[in-house]
């Protein structure tokens, strides 16, 4: 038996399991392979990472990670979760069992995006979630905002700063008076009649067409996608949750701890804000409250 498992091996995952690793305590992480900043070619904004692959860096991490004696890596998805005796065991989709005195969770979320022809092949390209992330990158071109829920009128007042910017308002997210405001002292353009297909050789993109057939031109789309858990285990172990701005995350307090003794959370799945300097530092948070929690 293991003394934490922790499920889900990208920014938050790995830096749990490297806390875990230098205190000596046996620590399996289980990665399905399915990071959800896959479609990204590129980090950035991530401190000594910047440009660089996410598959680079995570592939870096699991070799330092591997060099540390206690710790090992299981490639594979978890499907359900037990708990009792004062253990957590967790079965994989090929009926593969493992146990631990402690569970991290950091097993992500997945994105739902706005049903618009040519949104999906652009993902991570040309479509876009969060500008500082992605913003330098296409920046001193026209870029588009498609709004995806209430929090769509403040995306689109930051995006000046990276080009010229038009709000789609989708004719579903109106801005209030004081948005408006604001939008209007940031020189966006607002256009409330919907975006229904995106144009150009995917992933590039040229234009976006509208409902009543106009063109607009845009190099670039951000939107704000509607967030899942990737995994049901938080659900299955009952943790409770919490609503976010673009879904429901774990709940956990300022070290990751869950709402079920012996489970922490770390990463996209229990933030409201998604980041992967974000993700990484709760990872290495949820890492130390969950070894300390062996011994207090």
């Amino acid at each position: 038996m293991h003394d934490v498992i922790v499920v889900g091996g990208s920014f938050a995952g790995q830096s749990a399991a490297m806390q875990l690793a230098r205190a000596r305590q046996r620590v399996l992480l289980i990665d399905a392979g399915q990071p959800r900043n896959r479609f990204a070619e590129a980090a950035h904004g991530f401190l000594g990472q910047d440009g660089r692959s996410p598959a680079a860096i995570m592939r870096d991490a699991s070799k330092q990670l591997l060099a540390y004696p206690a710790a090992e890596i299981v490639r594979g998805k978890i499907a359900t979760v037990e708990r009792g005796q004062g253990r957590f065991t967790v079965m994989g989709e090929d009926g593969e069992r493992f146990a631990a005195r402690r569970l991290i969770l950091a097993t992500g979320v997945s994105d739902e995006l706005p049903p618009i022809a040519g949104l999906r092949e652009r993902w991570g390209e040309t479509v876009l979630h969060c500008p500082y992330c992605h913003g330098y990158e296409v920046c001193d071109q026209n870029l588009g905002i498609i709004a995806n829920n209430p929090f769509s009128a403040h995306q689109a007042a930051m995006i000046p700063d990276w080009g010229k910017a038009t709000y789609f308002t989708q004719d579903l997210y109106e801005p209030d008076a004081d948005e408006a405001a604001l939008l209007a002292r940031r020189g966006v353009a607002i256009e409330r009649t919907p975006v229904v297909e995106l144009l150009g050789d995917a992933p590039a993109l040229r234009a976006v067409r509208l409902a009543d057939g106009r063109t607009v031109e845009v190099a670039a789309i951000f939107t704000a996608p509607v967030t899942r858990q990737s995994s049901p285990l938080a659900a299955q172990l009952g943790c409770a949750m919490e609503d976010g701005p673009s879904g429901p995350f774990i709940k956990v307090d300022q070290w990751g701890k869950t709402s079920i003794d012996g489970v922490f959370a770390a990463g996209d799945a229990a933030a409201p804000m998604h980041n992967g300097t974000m993700a990484s530092a709760a990872g290495v948070l949820a890492g130390v409250a969950a070894h300390q929690s062996l011994f207090m």
